[in-house]
């Protein structure tokens, strides 16, 4: 199946859903190439960036997941490098 490499920028602004967010990270970890969390106190924001490479199904899907979570916005860009893995 092809994958894609892709970086998910997550934006959390209120920390209700921080719980299901991470369950959803987890459920999606074996894709995930590594992640980075940045707390911007004089906001009262999370910022945090996940770098994946998966078929882009899953990458839509995570994504689309995440930014319905209440308080939690998500933008996902790829870049053009893409691989067909057996």
């Amino acid at each position: 199946m092809e994958t894609r490499v892709a970086l998910i920028g997550i934006i959390v602004e209120k920390t209700d859903s921080v719980e299901a967010l991470n369950h959803l990270l987890h459920e999606n970890g074996s894709y995930i190439i590594g992640r980075m969390g940045l707390p911007y106190k004089e906001r009262g924001i999370h910022i945090i960036s996940v770098a994946i490479d998966a078929p882009q199904d899953v990458i839509n899907a995570l994504s689309g997941k995440i930014g319905s979570l209440p308080g939690i916005s998500a933008k996902t860009i790829y870049s053009n490098v893409s691989d067909h893995k057996e």
